[in-house]
């Protein structure tokens, strides 16, 4: 287990993924225009990564069809770091051509969700990766790696941890020093989340992970809370708790990034990101969307934003 966390130890870094996680399960193609304004709120708020989009087959994921020209408009920003997902060779060449700052290579630690999600076996993904690293590295490009289902398979059920440890070597000896853990399924617990971060401590001490958690059965948050007091200290999260999986059944939004960061900075936990503008952030993607987002502060606002005492009735009787 962890020891104490110091007071210089807890600031928090956080990775926002609505553009990309968040929007590709919505049937709707969102305007590129919108999701322009969506990040340039984000970023106003403070955030200083955003995974902005995946290469994928059009045909797949149709909402990251307008990948390239996403990538394009915001290459070169000062002081925000851009990601992209990129399943295969021609998905990073594509995002390295555009611009982007990072590619994310991603694999299921389950076989049944790597053939749904990218249709191809965990072996052939981690064979072509190699590839992937090669030009990523001749291009100065940053590479992270991503293993999806990490806590849970929809198909298979608990993913033995010897998966991750396995999977986690192979990008070590890619040469990549951050991995996601994903709660692709939202199966994850506050329970499950700790022997696995233990097992990956001992066996790839040199990488640092981060927690990505989608909240499908209300413990996202909690879960967030476990990896903290475990000494974790990068987590993604989506604003509005927009998101979920296309090809998971039940799927679900992710943990809402302004629920996040409200959490860390009430827990001293300091993310450096203003959670008023985030709370706006919030308000811009849900009138982008058009519907009510499921996230919490951006509807109740911070512990402390106090009412009047006209706002309510007065209780008779």
């Amino acid at each position: 287990m962890a020891g104490p966390v110091s007071a210089t130890g807890r600031q928090v870094s956080v990775t926002e993924v609505s553009p990309r996680d968040g929007l590709q399960s919505e049937k709707v193609f969102v305007p590129t225009q919108d999701k322009i304004r969506l990040v340039e709120s984000l970023v106003a708020a403070g955030i200083r990564s955003v995974e902005l989009t995946s290469f994928v087959s059009p045909r797949a994921v149709p909402q990251m069809r307008d990948a390239a020209e996403l990538v394009r408009h915001f290459r070169g920003r000062a002081g925000v770091r851009f990601s992209a997902l990129v399943p295969n060779l021609r998905g990073a060449e594509a995002a390295i051509e555009a611009g982007i700052d990072a590619v994310v290579m991603f694999a299921s630690a389950s076989e049944s969700h790597n053939l749904k999600n990218v249709n191809r076996s965990r072996a052939d993904s981690m064979a072509g990766f190699r590839q992937i690293a090669r030009i990523a590295e001749e291009a100065g490009v940053a590479l992270h790696g991503a293993i999806a289902t990490a806590f849970g398979c929809p198909f298979e059920g608990d993913v033995p941890v010897g998966n991750l440890v396995d999977q986690a070597r192979r990008y070590r000896d890619l040469g990549i020093s951050r991995i996601t853990l994903g709660d692709t399924t939202g199966m994850a617990t506050p329970g499950n989340v700790v022997p696995v971060l233990d097992a990956l401590r001992t066996a790839v001490p040199e990488v640092g992970i981060a927690l990505h958690f989608h909240n499908t059965r209300g413990v996202g948050l909690a879960c967030a809370y476990a990896g903290l007091l475990h000494g974790i200290r990068d987590f993604e999260a989506s604003v509005g708790g927009i998101g979920g999986c296309p090809f998971v059944p039940r799927a679900t939004g992710n943990i809402a990034t302004e629920d996040f960061v409200y959490m860390c900075e009430e827990s001293g936990f300091p993310t450096g990101i203003d959670l008023g503008k985030l709370i706006e952030a919030a308000g811009t993607a849900e009138r982008i969307l058009g519907r009510e987002l499921p996230g919490q502060v951006m509807k109740a606002g911070p512990r402390l934003a106090l009412s009047s005492m006209d706002v309510v009735r007065t209780a008779n009787g």
